[in-house]
């Protein structure tokens, strides 16, 4: 079974990602997943601290010489900051603090939309850090690093996974059609919000700049696309084996996210179904195909052959520059909420995040699928597998 675990919290040392299941003989280059790391942190409405990390992956286990060995892989991605953060993070008790400004960094003014207050309800804090720490979306560096991982697995199937922005606020991007993904990803990867559609994009700046002079913050919509995907991935037995499931656990998972939507979503839910299932079409050279993907490329909890097609929407940071209302926890004397340094909008890293996350759980269903202890084994088996589907 292919799956990681994370652990760090936003201001530790380091941020670590164990990932174990990855057969054998994968090639690794670890400048990719740099890459990713470094999308990651870009976008415009990030703030201050991504001036100050430069993600960088490093190699604790499980690769040598280039390749996976069959064992848990662990990466690490070091918290620059943490330097400024010793005493405050330190493992080991700490009878006063040295800095002054280290006791400035107590917080018990939860802030609406986060973690703060249930967490420190079910956990029993008092200091609301022990639960920003790891809520934040700084962990989502270590999941970055896990699914580029996961991308370089999925490329000798022939397998590609890109995210992009669709909308930031109330500006929506228009809908890429039927846009080569290559040239999906170079509009994107082109636009300083992450947006293929160049007026968008610019409209998606504006906002930007205006909600940052309110102290206000933005959310949005992400879409990822994976395509050279094969047929009958997942499996509609039972809801633990289904693809969509599985794909809507983990990208809810993403901090800020509240809704995923496959293929045409809610608004399918609007039409009849004779608008909104695809006709499904055989011919030499394609085999079965759909004349449309409505769908997502998911139907009964398998992918049909079509691309995957997946959105997911992100509620707006809860940091506010000018905060809501709150109470103290240790008083419950009504105060405005903490503000913890934060970005106005990291919906154009948010792409990215769901982009590795979506790549993750590709990579454990095609090898539940295909098995294989090493990548030549699971090779075979996957084109054996396109070979029969061929003859049907």
């Amino acid at each position: 079974m292919l799956r990681y675990m994370t652990a760090g919290e936003s201001h530790g040392r380091a941020l670590v990602t164990i990932v174990e299941g990855l057969p054998a003989g994968v090639p690794v280059d670890l400048a990719a997943i740099d890459r990713d790391l470094a999308r990651r942190q870009s976008g415009y409405g990030r703030g201050g601290r991504m001036k100050i990390e430069q993600d960088r992956v490093e190699v604790l286990s499980g690769i040598r010489h280039g390749a996976t060995l069959g064992s848990p892989v662990a990466l690490m991605v070091a918290n620059r900051d943490w330097a400024n953060w010793t005493e405050v993070m330190s493992p080991t008790p700490v009878e006063a603090y040295s800095d002054v400004r280290a006791a400035q960094k107590l917080r018990t003014r939860p802030r609406p939309g986060h973690a703060d207050l249930a967490g420190a309800l079910k956990y029993d804090h008092a200091d609301l850090r022990n639960v920003l720490e790891r809520a934040s979306a700084r962990e989502t560096a270590a999941r970055v690093a896990a699914g580029s991982l996961a991308k370089q697995f999925l490329a000798p199937f022939g397998i590609r996974v890109a995210g992009h922005v669709r909308a930031i606020g109330p500006v929506e991007a228009a809908d890429p059609g039927e846009l080569p993904l290559e040239e999906l990803v170079a509009r994107a990867e082109a636009s300083p919000v992450r947006c293929a559609d160049p007026e968008a994009s610019a409209r998606m700046v504006a906002e930007i700049d205006a909600a940052k002079r309110d102290g206000d913050s933005l959310g949005g919509v992400v879409e990822v696309v994976a395509t050279g995907l094969p047929p009958g991935l997942g499996s509609h037995v039972h809801y633990d084996r289904r693809l969509d499931g599985a794909l809507g656990a983990a990208l809810l998972s993403i901090q800020a996210a509240k809704g995923v939507e496959i293929g045409d979503g809610f608004a399918g839910a609007r039409r009849r179904g004779s608008q909104v299932h695809d006709e499904i079409g055989w011919s030499p050279e394609r085999g079965y195909f759909r004349h449309s993907n409505r769908a997502g490329g998911l139907e009964g909890g398998m992918t049909n052959g079509m691309d995957l097609v997946v959105r997911v929407a992100f509620k707006p940071i809860a940091t506010l520059y000018k905060p809501l209302r709150s109470v103290e926890v240790d008083t419950h004397a009504e105060a405005v909420a903490g503000i913890e340094r934060s970005d106005t909008c990291a919906v154009p890293a948010a792409a990215v995040i769901a982009e590795c996350v979506t790549a993750f759980e590709l990579a454990r269903f095609v090898l539940e699928k295909f098995g294989g202890d090493s990548l030549a084994e699971a090779l075979r088996n996957y084109r054996g597998y396109l070979d029969r589907v061929a003859q049907r």
